[in-house]
């Protein structure tokens, strides 16, 4: 029976995953359908656009032909209608100097013979139709305004659209995944993939937890880098809060931009976690990723009420009348502890996080501790199970590494960018001030159980960074360090 009931349980699984997968699907289909309708009237509305454009430019040319015709047709036949004018003018007058010669020739007068032969030899000197040039001083040739369309007409007849680039491919060699940036490098496109040169190309990215390209209920969507003009892009300040980041590339050519390139993971693992506001003393107060100190008057720093916590924290038995949020309480540190911690363990490998300030800061502690060694009047940094950078700059600026109620000064600047590094296996803790890459402090000690983030504040407030990876200059310390302090083994 229990055997059925599992394999059906498995078959439920299935077939839930399954029905994911084709909500997914479903999905994708109908956003590029509704994709493809809106692509299509965009590109109609283009190519009619375009098409307008030559419409217009084809009739502003032709004005201009037209008007170049016109003017020359004008030039041409004025100068012919005077020509025209000219010649009739020497026709008429050619005609009376033959009629006057005729009649000269019935003349038998000798004296008015030679007379009017003399008067006709001058008029034939001067007459208009020997000085006339008989051939037209312009031709009937428009030729040099023929236009010739032909080739043209051809580019119009080879006219298409561009292709669609493809997509290009990652080379998930040349990847790199380091001080929480991503460098994404591809494939170049040839012009016979991307149907011309490739204008620039757009990257899209995704957190998740898995490694596959489907987007599971509540992930966030993709962020876009666009105009990438070179083969790679490097996007940087990232805050790695999942196991993996989705990246994906295509090319965008003169024309539209291609499909994007198969999906490809990239493992961004970092340490993150929060603060645990069950653990917070009652005036420190919890805003997302910043802890700021509220006193609510005298009432924490009341010795008699301290001696009543602390008889009830020594109880060995609670009450069982004791309700939820009593025994949360019993977690809440207390008295002159302005103490919260981290809601994340650690029990292995190595984690990173950065601690800043906020402007109006008088003392905090950043460290680590075992969870159960912490009492609720505890200080960081005072019991053997806890190790912390205690920063002050209360009436003088102090700085100091503590560990098992022993402090050891370090003469450096108040640092305003903190950063924390913890080897569990290797019992290394180091602190760095990271605007001057300065190692302030190490401690080399063996953890023999899971550690938690902790933090003290008093006057001000600080504020944490986590889905940090260890960044490449922890390298330099990691290489050169020497124990700063004399180690410390728990049993």
């Amino acid at each position: 029976m229990d055997a059925q009931k599992e394999a059906l349980r498995r078959i439920i699984s299935t077939l839930a995953n399954k029905n994911e997968e084709l909500q997914h699907f479903l999905e994708s289909v109908e956003g590029t359908l509704s994709c493809l309708q809106e692509e299509t009237c965009s590109v109609m509305s283009e190519l009619e656009a375009e098409l307008e454009q030559l419409r217009s430019a084809l009739e502003d040319r032709g004005s201009q032909l037209r008007s170049i015709i016109n003017e020359e047709k004008q030039k041409k036949d004025a100068e012919l209608q005077r020509q025209l004018s000219e010649g009739k003018f020497a026709l008429l007058s050619c005609e009376e100097l033959l009629e006057f010669a005729n009649q000269t020739l019935a003349v038998t007068n000798e004296e008015e013979f030679l007379m009017a032969a003399k008067q006709i030899k001058e008029r034939v000197t001067m007459a208009p139709a020997f000085r006339l040039t008989t051939r037209p001083m312009v031709s009937e040739n428009m030729s040099q305004f023929t236009v010739d369309f032909s080739t043209e007409r051809v580019g119009l007849q080879r006219l298409h659209f561009l292709p669609v680039p493809r997509a290009p491919e990652i080379d998930v060699s040349s990847c790199i995944v380091r001080d929480n940036a991503i460098t994404v490098a591809w494939q170049p496109l040839v012009e016979a993939d991307s149907g011309g040169p490739v204008e620039c190309y757009e990257l899209e990215y995704r957190k998740t937890e898995h490694s596959g390209a489907l987007r599971a209920a509540g992930e966030a969507g993709w962020e876009r880098v666009c105009d990438i003009s070179e083969t790679q892009v490097t996007v940087r300040d990232l805050k790695f809060d999942s196991q993996f980041v989705i990246v994906r590339v295509r090319a965008r050519n003169k024309a539209a931009a291609g499909e994007f390139s198969e999906p490809v993971a990239l493992e961004t693992r970092a340490f993150n976690f929060g603060f645990d506001a069950v653990t917070a003393h009652a005036e420190l107060k919890v805003h997302g990723d910043t802890v700021t100190w509220e006193p609510q008057g005298v009432k924490g720093h009341d010795a008699r009420l301290r001696g009543k916590e602390n008889k009830s924290s020594r109880s060995a038995t609670p009450s069982p009348n004791k309700t939820a949020g009593s025994r949360s309480g019993r977690d809440r540190f207390a008295g002159e502890s302005y103490t919260v911690l981290g809601d994340r363990e650690m029990s292995g490998g190595c984690h990173y996080w950065e601690l800043r300030p906020l402007a109006d800061w008088k003392s905090f502690s950043v460290g680590v501790t075992y969870r159960g060694s912490l009492g609720r009047f505890d200080q960081l940094g005072k019991s053997s199970g806890s190790w912390c950078l205690y920063a002050s700059q209360w009436l003088q600026s102090s700085l100091a590494a503590k560990h098992n109620n022993r402090a050891k000064a370090l003469d450096w600047p108040l640092p305003q960018r903190l950063g924390v590094y913890c080897d569990f296996h290797n019992g290394e803790l180091f602190f760095i001030d990271v605007d001057r890459l300065h190692l302030l402090h190490s401690f080399k000690t063996k953890f023999n159980q899971p550690l938690v983030p902790a933090f003290t504040v008093w006057c001000g407030g600080i504020t944490v960074a986590t889905g940090l990876q260890v960044p490449s200059f922890m390298g330099n310390f990691l290489s050169t360090n020497q124990p700063q302090y004399p180690a410390a083994v728990e049993g």
